[in-house]
């Protein structure tokens, strides 16, 4: 890695304010203080060594999650530096893990080119919401270490003895008062390491879990970079062209893209600033779809696949199919806060616009072929995009979509207000009925369906506008689909999919998550989606009230709760449910859809690219990757009808 020369010592540690209030509000800096805001934690000190890596200097980290949720992370890059600092007259490496906002990044000559941790309070902010943090450093010969008890300083900075080489290591146990549960997830560290390998080409990134008996590891090293990256999250997908479009220039702003366009009718663009993911997007996505749009254009204009009399292709026409990782590298970003989720500064739209214009173009005329291929994907969604266009209108003219009018199937609420609403889906029209004659009319509308939808992975919006399985569905929630989707207008702010507990209600369910995360993804996003949880089996005897058990495990729990009462299992009735329609209005009301006993799970989506891979591993067109996971998790299979 080319080193970029600058120095690097105390006075290059700017102290902006002291370290107030983390503790008491510690959401301001992490997000939460959830699961999520404890992988943070673990972001926040990796993006340090990270920032080292960008600038040169580190080749390696290990992230270690050791028994009892300690956290180790350890590169090699230059150690913090350990001179007292001429403002806090405290060693620098303490004034970095105790003073709020202290860091080598705020520009000038500090060492950084850029970097991810911008507003140095990463260490800080950890050190604050641990019990206890520990910090190794091998610097100019030496070893040196110092500790900390939620964030306050308990053995000062001290030489221990010597050392070769250079490098940091920080373990840390976050505050069990302060977050809700000290499991680290493997899986959630392992695919945010894994990425951060992928956008900084060469460096290794380690990750070991000591937590079993059988430690678990992982190492990631992409010599690829973003074209591994892409490589990887097509892995499932069938390509148009073999090897991504890879675009990378240097300068001021340095821009790094990688491009491959699937089969597929989704579109997948993912952004990243200094290593993080931006997952609102912002200017430099922006730049990306700009330039996009018009490359693919004036080469279709220039080589006649556009006739005179045709009007342009539109920006989703082109971007069908494509799985793209724009990632920038900006010296002083403007992020909209400090969970960095939108990238604000203006400079950077026309910077990636420029270079994408200039290297794609020139691209698209050294690979005709695969400029050819991309296009006629690219027109067959533009002719598909106006199909559904009519589709829609029709389906308008047909239905009143803009009015009142609603599926007829549809059993409406009273209430219009849709912070009170909730639409529940059915499966079939038995379910249905006992549903309508269980719910609260006032705030529960039901919504019948009956025969198998259209998967969706393997359609477009032409064909799902005129399904008559999916038309009621967009009807009744009253937003649109697709780009014309508007969350604003949703009629109900709860939908929920109330299936029957066997195959084909699992079947059921995962079409219309499918259709939810292809063309009404917002909704997900923004917590509307639900998925109610009906009983599998009903204990009953003369005299009790019946017990409505949700699981395995409830049922065993119930039994054993009643043998302790006298109650023996040969003196109980058992009826397991296979569908909602074995219920009596009371029934499911009582179990199902009452707000005060239901059991409602949301669902969410923290992580597109993991999403966005199992749709299209399950739902695609791709036989032989989905043969694989069959094979690979038929042994956990539970409850299957045969």
């Amino acid at each position: 890695m080319e080193k970029f020369k600058h120095k690097y010592g105390a006075e290059q540690i700017q102290v902006l304010e002291g370290l107030e209030a983390v503790r008491k509000r510690p959401g301001m800096y992490i997000g939460s203080t959830s699961v999520r805001g404890l992988h943070h934690m673990v972001y926040e000190i990796v993006d340090n060594c990270v920032d080292e890596a960008l600038a040169g200097y580190c080749t390696e980290i290990n992230v270690v999650i050791e028994k009892g949720n300690v956290i180790s992370v350890k590169d090699n890059g230059r150690g913090i530096p350990v001179e007292i600092h001429p403002k806090t007259k405290i060693s620098t490496a303490e004034t970095v893990y105790t003073v709020l906002h202290a860091g080598g990044k705020f520009g000038g000559d500090s060492g950084y080119k850029v970097s991810g941790g911008l507003h140095g309070v990463g260490a800080s902010v950890v050190n604050a919401l641990s019990t206890w943090t520990e910090v190794t450093i091998k610097r100019d010969g030496g070893l040196y270490q110092m500790s900390f008890e939620k964030g306050k300083t308990v053995k000062k900075l001290e030489r221990i003895g010597d050392a070769e080489g250079t490098g940091t290591k920080v373990r840390f146990l976050a505050d069990d008062t302060i977050f809700e549960s000290l499991d680290y997830d493997y899986e959630v560290l392992e695919k945010r390491l894994r990425e951060m390998a992928f956008l900084t080409k060469g460096l290794k990134i380690t990750l070991e879990d000591q937590r079993e008996e059988t430690p678990k590891k992982a190492e990631f090293c992409f010599e690829g970079g973003l074209i591994s990256f892409v490589e990887f999250l097509n892995k499932n997908k069938e390509k148009l062209h073999k090897t991504p479009i890879y675009i990378e220039k240097d300068g001021e702003i340095p821009v790094e893209i990688a491009i491959q366009y699937t089969t597929s009718y989704s579109e997948n663009i993912y952004t990243f600033v200094n290593n993080i993911n931006t997952i609102e997007g912002g200017t430099h996505l922006e730049g990306f779809k700009r330039s996009l749009t018009k490359v693919f254009n004036d080469y279709a204009r220039s080589h006649n696949i556009l006739k005179e009399k045709d009007n342009n292709l539109q920006g989703e026409d082109i971007r069908e199919g494509i799985t793209a990782v724009v990632s920038v590298k900006v010296k002083e970003p403007q992020f909209e806060g400090q969970t960095k989720t939108k990238l604000g500064n203006s400079e950077v739209t026309g910077v990636v616009q420029s270079m994408v214009n200039e290297a794609l173009a020139t691209f698209l005329e050294e690979n005709p072929s695969v400029a050819k291929a991309i296009l006629e994907k690219c027109i067959s969604a533009s002719r598909a995009r106006e199909a559904a266009r009519k589709a829609r209108e029709l389906v308008r003219k047909k239905n009143s979509l803009e009015t009142s009018t609603l599926p007829g199937k549809l059993a409406d609420c009273s209430s219009k207000n849709p912070d009170e609403c909730e639409v529940y889906i059915v499966e079939g029209d038995s379910a249905g009925g006992s549903a309508k004659q269980g719910r609260d009319r006032k705030f529960q509308a039901i919504l019948p369906l009956w025969g198998k939808m259209l998967n969706v992975e393997k359609s477009r919006a032409d064909k799902i506008y005129n399904n008559d399985k999916l038309q009621p569905v967009i009807l009744a929630v009253g937003a649109g689909i697709g780009a014309d989707f508007d969350i604003t207008k949703i009629r109900y702010g709860k939908v929920i999919i109330m299936a029957d507990a066997d195959v084909d209600g699992a079947h059921i369910r995962t079409l219309l998550l499918t259709f939810f995360f292809r063309y009404m993804r917002p909704l997900i996003e923004n917590g509307n989606v639900y998925l109610a949880q009906p009983p599998l089996y009903k204990l009953s005897k003369k005299g009790m009230q019946d017990i409505y058990c949700y699981t395995d495990d409830d049922l065993d729990k119930a039994y054993k709760e009643l043998e302790e009462k006298g109650i023996a299992r040969e003196q109980l009735g058992l009826q397991r449910y296979k569908g909602l329609g074995e219920m009596n209005p009371e029934q499911l009301w009582d179990t199902t859809m009452n707000p005060e006993t239901r059991i409602l799970v949301k669902v969410t989506m923290d992580d597109a690219i993991k999403a966005d891979e199992i749709f299209t591993l399950l739902m695609g067109d791709e036989v032989e990757p989905r043969r694989e996971f069959i094979q690979a998790n038929a042994k956990y299979v539970k409850n299957l009808d045969i």
